[in-house]
């Protein structure tokens, strides 16, 4: 079964973050709806989402300083949606890093076409030529495939969980290249996350036996040991 864009919405009138909800439900995403600054910073670390639709009055925070304070450690798409129309505040939003900027009241074809735009964006500008291309990394028997949120061996899903997807989604997009521990812990469940590995590592075990034919000499993901883990190039 196909894992759903998971769509953080930052609004804290509730008659219109239900509205939206309600939109993106009814359109295959899934939705968490928080009403201030301080709770969407908590959530994004903590659940990853793919997307945050931002309101920029916030009760305790401007929405700005939430955009500021993600993009110090994350690309995650992120979506403007605002009563200021000026385009100063357009522009100032732009530059410190949002995606989009859409003025309400906007109507629900244009909002559901900028967060697809954001979310395609984001997965077609990656290090890695052939995801651009494709949408798909491909090693091997193995095969990431960043539409369908799969890793498939032999043309099979692995079943991965939401967790371990995300890890090797990340690893492809750097095949190649080290990732430390700390990276990957901070990109995936953001700057406030322990620093221990632990739970990697434990991901990484239910990981290769899942997708390495033999998961002690594997074929795909190397340890680099006392640093991280590095993805085998893509064919």
């Amino acid at each position: 079964m196909k894992i759903k864009d998971k769509v953080l919405i930052v609004e804290d009138e509730q008659s219109i973050s239900n509205f939206i909800s309600m939109i993106l439900t009814t359109n295959g995403y899934d939705t968490i709806v928080v009403r201030s600054g301080e709770e969407a910073l908590t959530m994004i670390s903590s659940h990853c989402p793919d997307l945050i639709l931002l309101d920029l009055g916030l009760p305790d925070m401007d929405g700005m300083e939430v955009l500021r304070s993600v993009r110090k450690w994350s690309n995650l798409p992120v979506v403007v949606v605002s009563a200021r129309h000026h385009e100063q505040d357009k522009v100032d939003a732009l530059d410190c890093g949002a995606d989009d900027y859409l003025v309400k009241p906007f109507g629900t074809s244009e909002l559901l076409a900028r967060i697809r735009a954001a979310i395609r964006h984001t997965r077609t500008t990656l290090p890695s030529g052939q995801i651009a291309q494709s949408g798909k990394f491909i090693s091997g028997d193995l095969t990431i495939d960043y539409d369908k949120h799969q890793v498939l061996i032999g043309g099979e899903n692995a079943k991965l969980t939401v967790n371990e997807y995300k890890i090797v989604a990340l690893l492809g997009k750097y095949a190649g290249k080290v990732m430390t521990y700390d990276f990957i812990i901070r990109e995936l469940w953001g700057p406030k996350a322990r620093t221990d590995n632990q739970i990697l590592r434990v991901n990484m075990a239910n990981i290769r036996r899942k997708i390495e034919e033999n998961p002690g000499q594997p074929q795909y993901i190397f340890t680099e040991v006392g640093v991280g883990y590095r993805m085998r190039e893509g064919d």
